[in-house]
């Protein structure tokens, strides 16, 4: 049997295309590992979002070559330099786009297909095939939709993976009872725009109809939606979100900017952002709001970053994230002038951070003394459990750090008294 490994970088959306990659691989008789030193023959799945993703993939590339790897490339990297990265790397055995992945087995056993990489990509989820997951514990994403239909003005996503395409509501909840079989107890649902998902098949926004069906699976733990957008908020998908059972009281919508001018240069929604987040919490009672912002964008002024700030003070958002925006070829900002200064940003960014941190450090203080349900993450030998609360999504959010002597595991949900509080993280016992 032909043993093959994969090395995967980048976003969740990322990870459930390299679970694709291996089912198909599966599905044609190799052997799989996620150890590169296991085999002579690598897929490297990359990230290309922004700079410093680019160098991590590279670099990875880099390295499995020198070990005299045959390397086979796919994923955003591919798409955006398939001709560069042959040219740069010629020891590269072949290249995969981002849509194109399902072509990986012509590229791998012929010669004469090196290179599959369609210009004009259309994402078409491949619902014959089923994911091998590389992570397999209490959570597991499932993509929704890929592409996107908007043209912000910093980001390359678009012309990397092409329009939005959404998948059926019947293979969705498919995937999700499968899932749950596993042993999966959080499925959290991704896209590029959750929040739009339905619109291109149904002709309308069909997620809150979608969380409907998935709340009925017998088994599953929660529902968590991610990558909302500012427009698509409406009252009937927060309604939604509040009377479901199994859907986390956690709203992710990157916002990127609250200054209305730096807003339209981002070719982003202009509007005050503050009547919407009021919206979002009156009507979802106890909601965890994470959203995300970009500083250094061209033509923000320090008056534009200064609303900002002050907007982040006003809205004491539970979770949030802070991005140095990253200039890429390709993206309408590229060629913007007025940029701001890698020091500048930086500035800004730690500025921004040091505001959330403290409103996060007050927000957690307020969970000492209370009893909350917890998913359990991982166990260790000496008694010590990491957990997440609904209102962490993993990986970008805090943990909760427990001791107990009680016996618990991975995708339980486990009533958790908190005793401590740190900026992000938590501190519980069972």
């Amino acid at each position: 049997m032909k043993k093959i490994a994969l090395v995967s970088h980048g976003c969740a959306k990322n990870l459930v295309d390299s679970e694709l990659i291996l089912g198909i691989l599966k599905d044609n008789g190799y052997e799989i590992t996620l150890n590169e030193d296991e085999t002579d023959t690598v897929i490297v799945n990359t990230c290309s979002f922004i700079c410093d993703a680019e160098r991590e993939s590279i670099r990875s590339i880099l390295e499995l070559v020198d070990k005299g790897k045959k390397v086979y490339v796919a994923g955003c990297l591919s798409q955006k330099h398939p001709e560069e990265l042959k040219k740069e790397i010629p020891e590269i055995a072949g290249v995969v786009g981002t849509t194109d992945f399902t072509k990986i087995i012509e590229v791998l056993e012929n010669e004469n297909y090196t290179c599959k990489v369609n210009p004009n990509p259309e994402y078409i989820y491949p619902e014959n095939v089923e994911r091998q997951q590389i992570t397999m514990g209490a959570s597991s994403y499932i993509k929704i939709a890929d592409g996107c239909n908007y043209r912000c003005g910093y980001c390359v996503i678009p012309y990397l993976r092409g329009n939005y395409h959404s998948r059926k509501i019947e293979n969705i909840v498919e995937e999700a009872k499968k899932l749950v079989q596993k042993g999966v107890t959080e499925i959290i649902l991704v896209a590029q725009d959750t929040t739009g998902y339905g619109i291109d098949i149904y002709k309308k926004p069909m997620l809150p109809k979608l969380l409907e069906e998935l709340n009925k699976i017998e088994g599953l733990g929660w529902i968590r939606v991610m990558y909302a957008y500012p427009t698509r908020m409406s009252d009937e998908l927060l309604d939604t979100i509040a009377k479901l059972d199994k859907v986390v009281k956690y709203v992710d919508i990157p916002l990127q900017h609250s200054h209305p001018e730096v807003l339209k240069m981002m070719n982003r929604p202009a509007f005050d952002y503050r009547t919407m987040i009021e919206n979002i919490r009156k009507r979802i009672p106890g909601v965890s709001i994470r959203t995300a912002f970009i500083v250094g964008y061209p033509g923000e002024t320090e008056e534009y970053f200064e609303h900002l700030c002050e907007f982040v003070r006003d809205m004491k958002f539970d979770r949030m994230g802070v991005f140095k925006y990253s200039r890429e070829k390709g993206t309408p900002s590229y060629g913007m002038p007025n940029r701001v200064s890698a020091k500048e940003a930086d500035k800004r960014f730690k500025k921004l951070m040091q505001i959330q941190q403290e409103i996060s450090a007050k927000r957690n203080a307020g969970f000492v003394g209370k009893t909350i349900p917890c998913i359990i993450e991982c166990c260790s030998d000496d008694g010590e459990v990491i957990a997440r609360t609904q209102y962490d999504a993993p990986e970008i959010d805090g943990i909760v750090n427990i001791q107990t002597d009680k016996l618990v595991i991975p995708g339980d949900i486990e009533m958790v008294k908190i005793t401590g509080a740190a900026e992000y993280d938590l501190i519980g016992e069972i």
